[in-house]
């Protein structure tokens, strides 16, 4: 499908684009050439393909949970500027 000059420029407003003259030439042929592919690919049959969302099957690559020791606290705490016991000490964001 050949879009007109007409037609280009018509996109181009309601696209609310400020094409030059290359510009509107080198878009048509273009978007010609997209729509040109579009028309392929609807002859291609698809009555048995089902509709989907994805076009690959997802799986989640997550590992299982396991359960590890800890560091210790005060390995933890060793770099700490402030501490409080056993906690990181802040201060007050709010007042």
């Amino acid at each position: 499908m050949k879009l007109s000059r007409e037609e280009v420029l018509h996109i181009a407003r309601l696209a609310r684009l400020g094409l030059t003259e290359e510009d509107v030439d080198k878009f048509r042929e273009q978007l010609s050439n997209i729509l040109e592919n579009f028309e392929i690919l609807q002859q291609v049959d698809i009555t048995d393909v089902p509709p989907t969302a994805q076009s690959v099957m997802l799986q989640n690559v997550m590992r299982d949970d396991t359960v590890a020791p800890s560091l210790p606290p005060e390995d933890i705490l060793a770099n700490a500027p402030r501490r409080e016991g056993d906690c990181f000490r802040v201060r007050a964001v709010l007042e």
